[in-house]
């Protein structure tokens, strides 16, 4: 069980078959390593995956995928070097920001339409008409792996939205 909030951008560090049957993605964290063990549960961009390997002298740590992982989520379309949103699964005593996630992705869906408003943005999400009716406004869902709150869901169009308020970091003197 994750929360949805990212505690950490990973990088990837090698994705793809490394025996003739073994999909495998290693992955560059700092934070992510400091108390892991073998066989934790990580969301990686949402997907719920297990440590098979780690090296905290490297800062890596290894997941494998099965092939209906592939098939269902959108991990298959990075590639190394690519940044990947990571949270370790909670502890019964976290304090729990966000929401409950699972980490079992039902679908995938396509961002049809950005549009700002002052300091947020507007994030347009088409999908299919199975997984839209359990869409819900003022639900949440979860886009690789960050909880956000459902506004609107536009039956007629399979599409639902979501609105991120763009944060602007600065370094206080």
């Amino acid at each position: 069980m994750f929360t949805g909030i990212v505690e950490e951008m990973g990088r990837i560090n090698q994705l793809g078959y490394d025996k003739p049957d073994s999909f495998t993605m290693k992955i560059q964290a700092k934070l992510i390593l400091e108390d892991i063990n073998l066989g934790d549960s990580i969301s990686v961009n949402g997907t719920c995956l297990t440590v098979d390997h780690y090296d905290k002298e490297k800062l890596e740590f290894s997941v494998g995928l099965a092939p209906e992982t592939l098939r269902k989520t959108s991990l298959i379309e990075l590639e190394q070097g690519s940044l990947v949103n990571l949270e370790r699964a909670l502890k019964p005593s976290s304090r729990m920001g966000g929401h409950f996630v699972q980490g079992h992705v039902d679908w995938t869906g396509e961002i049809v339409e950005f549009k700002p408003e002052r300091d947020s943005l507007w994030v347009k999400v088409k999908t299919v008409k199975e997984i839209l009716r359990y869409i819900v406004c003022k639900g949440y869902t979860a886009v690789d792996g960050t909880s956000l709150t459902v506004v609107d869901v536009f039956d007629e169009e399979d599409c639902f939205n979501f609105i991120k308020v763009v944060i602007k970091m600065c370094r206080c003197v």
